[in-house]
């Protein structure tokens, strides 16, 4: 793994084991296998959440600041040259100077504004990339702590169902993974929805904790029968 890895690869032959030192099986659960990581997690490290270029964002802001700012500069040297001030600017500068605070569109405009600054404020200091989950560093691995890994919320669902459809007596599951709570719903066709929704809420605990996220989400499971 490189310093630069930042996900992980789906599927449940990716999932390390409770332990930390026996390596999933084939199937994706946990056994012991040879040359198996003596790494062992940390539960007091916290792990960062990675944070977004936000590219489009900086790019929309730079392209409308020097657009501006190369209009109005064009229009100041203009008017050094002895040429008249651009419609817009006259127009503008009456506007400021005789327009009431209390006007209409003075009230919209200052909101839109603010409203964009805050917008502009909560981009720079929100990390973003919500899909990213970070997973617990390793301790006991050389250069460990210069590798950050994430799961994609995405491909920890997927993993997640898979475990789900393999409990017996599941006929369909939905699982939803969220930053703090992973939502699981299925649909038993045969055996009784307590005893189905204990093998599931087992199944999945487990495959949750083998994702190794820093923030352990809560578990919530829903059994019914399917309609019809």
């Amino acid at each position: 793994m490189s310093a630069n890895t930042w996900r992980q690869p789906t599927g449940d032959s990716g999932l390390p084991s409770d332990s930390g030192q026996a390596a999933p099986s084939a199937d994706g659960t946990p056994g012991a296998g040879e040359g198996a990581t003596a790494a062992r997690d940390e539960p007091g490290r916290s792990a960062r959440r990675f944070w977004s270029a936000r590219r489009i964002p900086a790019a929309l802001v730079a392209l409308l600041s020097a657009a501006a700012v190369g209009l109005l500069l064009y229009d100041v040297v203009s008017v050094r040259a002895g040429r008249s001030a651009m419609r817009w600017r006259r127009r503008l500068a009456e506007e400021l100077a005789t327009r009431p605070l209390d006007d209409i569109w003075m009230i919209v405009g200052a909101a839109v504004a603010m409203a964009l600054g805050l917008w502009l404020f909560l981009l720079a200091v929100t990390p973003g990339l919500r899909r990213l989950l970070p997973m617990r560093q390793p301790t006991g691995v050389p250069g460990a702590e210069e590798v950050r890994a994430a799961l994609d919320r995405r491909a920890a669902a997927l993993v997640l169902r898979d475990r789900a459809m393999r409990v017996p007596g599941v006929q369909s599951a939905q699982v939803a993974v969220g930053r703090r709570k992973v939502k699981a719903r299925a649909r038993a066709h045969f055996r009784d929805l307590e005893e189905v929704r204990t093998d599931l809420d087992a199944t999945l605990s487990e495959a949750v904790t083998s994702l190794r996220l820093a923030r352990q989400p809560t578990l919530t499971v829903h059994v019914r029968r399917p309609k019809g």
